[in-house]
């Protein structure tokens, strides 16, 4: 991934372009310029690898753009610790930034926001959407994996991952959504069809005009893969843990990695160009 979403480990990919990355802060939230030489990088931070190509390409448009996303710091010793926004941090050295937009929080503050937020993803008076963003903050302001939010939240990892994934509709969808003119079922329905936006348009449209079910809208998602030829492989969407690791992989290996998820199981696909280069990974799988 190539360009900065605000969100680490990889779950920038999940997000689509237009989404509002705003949404993701709270009002009172204040934005500091903080002097790079003044911030250091957490040392309990997991990630430890960052692709160099990545972060060339990030601290070019940061060159061009600046930073739009701040990083979230908070105060150690004579200076500041990065909480979130490692890869932003580096890109913002490697740009040649003097200082670096940031959000300031003590730890007592992250304390009461992490505590505040799991509160807000438990309410059921919450959107769907609306967890969702909250579960992304908990992510991407603590660092946290999705297997320990679904810890903390009592909730499976694949509900987890299931509530993120509707940050994935198509615009139109997700204010429908939010409108409440369909439920989150019918959006699952919607996510199955990625990658067709005029048949996503159009079970939306059933949906909402003729009060189509979750199980009639299901019913043409099935339907529409027969008839289309779309298969449930390209319909199903990788948690971002596994592209993170995947990426990874594919660095260790250096060959492209691709993983496939059905709906039961899935598969890992490496690719290479020779038997020379066939030869090079399996050594390094067997190593």
């Amino acid at each position: 991934m190539s360009k900065d979403k605000g969100l680490g480990k990889g779950f920038g990919s999940l997000l689509p372009d237009d989404f509002d990355q705003a949404m993701l802060l709270d009002k009172k939230d204040r934005v500091n310029k903080i002097p790079l030489d003044k911030i250091k990088i957490n040392p309990n931070q997991p990630r430890k690898h960052f692709d160099k190509t990545a972060l060339d390409e990030l601290s070019s448009s940061i060159k061009t753009y600046g930073l739009l996303q701040p990083i979230v710091i908070s105060p150690e010793d004579d200076g500041y610790i990065v909480i979130a926004g490692e890869r932003r941090f580096r890109a913002a050295k490697l740009a040649g930034l003097t200082d670096i937009t940031a959000l300031v929080r003590s730890s007592e503050e992250l304390e009461r926001i992490e505590i505040g937020l799991v509160e807000n993803v438990q309410r059921e008076d919450l959107s769907p959407l609306e967890q969702a963003i909250s579960i992304v903050r908990l992510h991407e302001q603590f660092n946290l994996e999705y297997r320990d939010i679904g810890a903390r939240l009592g909730k499976a990892y694949s509900t987890i991952t299931n509530i993120v994934r509707l940050l994935y509709l198509p615009e139109n969808a997700r204010k429908a959504l939010e409108d409440k003119k369909i439920t989150e079922g019918h959006a699952r329905s919607i996510l199955a069809l990625k990658g067709t936006p005029k048949l996503q348009d159009k079970l939306l449209e059933n949906i909402i005009t003729k009060g189509w079910s979750v199980r009639a809208a299901e019913k043409f998602v099935s339907e529409s893969k027969e008839r289309t030829g779309v298969g449930v492989k390209t319909a199903l969407v990788v948690s971002p843990e596994y592209v993170a690791r995947s990426k990874n992989l594919a660095k260790k290996l250096s060959a492209k990695v691709d993983i496939k998820p059905f709906r039961i199981g899935g598969k890992i696909e490496i690719g290479y160009k020779s038997e020379k280069e066939l030869e090079r990974i399996l050594n390094n799988l067997i190593d």
